[in-house]
């Protein structure tokens, strides 16, 4: 295997990694994201129940930014706000979540936060205000921020990655060789004693010394050559060559015999011979 093409199937390689990993994380994003969805219908649902609600609708979770959800309702509702970190975080905790995030509760009306409290790991004090006090009933959105979800750079590294990869692949694509083109004396040829014998080109090939051969001539050497040592008569030689090409006349055939013989009498191998009263035979001499 050559370097060009071991740099393809490389480049190739690369590329069909790429494109895995970037589906594998493309699916681990709509995951997420459909978990977070039905987490926060949980959460609306709990809450709803929470005012004695059991009837309005919570309407459908909408993701606002990276890593960012918006949980909104049908009618107003009274938010304790003990009750939301709890309900948050178990239902969270149920979806297998990430327990690092943000929640702010703002008014419909006017987009203003009237409550935000912040949930982080262990070596950091939770940020929890007003506990115990209770948010009057209003219409309010939910809206949550994961914090520890990162702007994902890995994608962006391997979707440059596979567009390297893509062209390095079209670059190193295995070229066909070019097909050289053939001289006279590497086209295909019919063999006929010490000649050959090229009907496409119109010639014959006696070593080095070219023959050209008129249309009619080509025409009427195939036939014999076709034939080797068999008669064929003049009708059929006629028909063949004149009939369906205008008007044939009389001494043509004899005419353009004796052109060949004179053109093959290069080899005494083989010989154009008359029939008498009946056609012509090519007489070739094994050797």
């Amino acid at each position: 295997m050559n370097q060009r093409k071991i740099y393809f199937y490389g480049s190739l390689l690369i590329a069909i990694l790429s494109a895995l990993l970037l589906l594998t994380s493309q699916n681990n994003k709509e995951a997420f994201t459909a978990l977070t969805k039905i987490a926060l219908r949980d959460v609306g649902n709990k809450l709803l129940l929470a005012n004695g609600d059991s009837t309005s609708l919570i309407l459908p979770v909408k993701k606002i930014e990276q890593s960012k959800y918006q949980l909104t309702f049908e009618k107003e509702l009274i938010i304790h706000p003990d009750s939301l970190v709890s309900i948050v975080e178990k239902s969270f905790k149920k979806a297998n979540l990430s327990p690092l995030y943000q929640i702010e509760v703002k008014q419909c009306q006017d987009s203003e936060v009237s409550y935000s409290y912040q949930k982080s790991n262990a070596l950091i004090q939770d940020i929890i205000p007003c506990s115990g006090r209770i948010i009057p009933k209003k219409c309010y959105s939910i809206e949550v921020q994961f914090l520890n979800v990162k702007t994902n750079t890995t994608q962006y590294y391997w979707i440059g990655l596979l567009i390297v990869s893509l062209i390095s692949s079209f670059v190193f694509f295995p070229k066909k060789k070019k097909t050289k083109q053939l001289d006279s004396t590497n086209e295909r040829f019919i063999p006929l004693g010490k000649f050959q014998f090229y009907p496409e080109e119109s010639k014959l090939l006696l070593s080095s010394n070219e023959i050209s051969l008129s249309k009619k001539e080509v025409e009427l050497l195939t036939l014999f050559v076709e034939n080797p040592n068999k008669i064929i008569k003049r009708e059929e030689l006629s028909k063949k060559v004149w009939e369906d090409h205008g008007v044939f006349v009389g001494r043509s055939l004899d005419t353009y015999i004796s052109k060949l013989r004179k053109k093959l009498n290069g080899d005494e191998s083989i010989k154009l011979t008359n029939v008498h009263g009946i056609g012509y035979v090519l007489e070739v001499k094994e050797t």
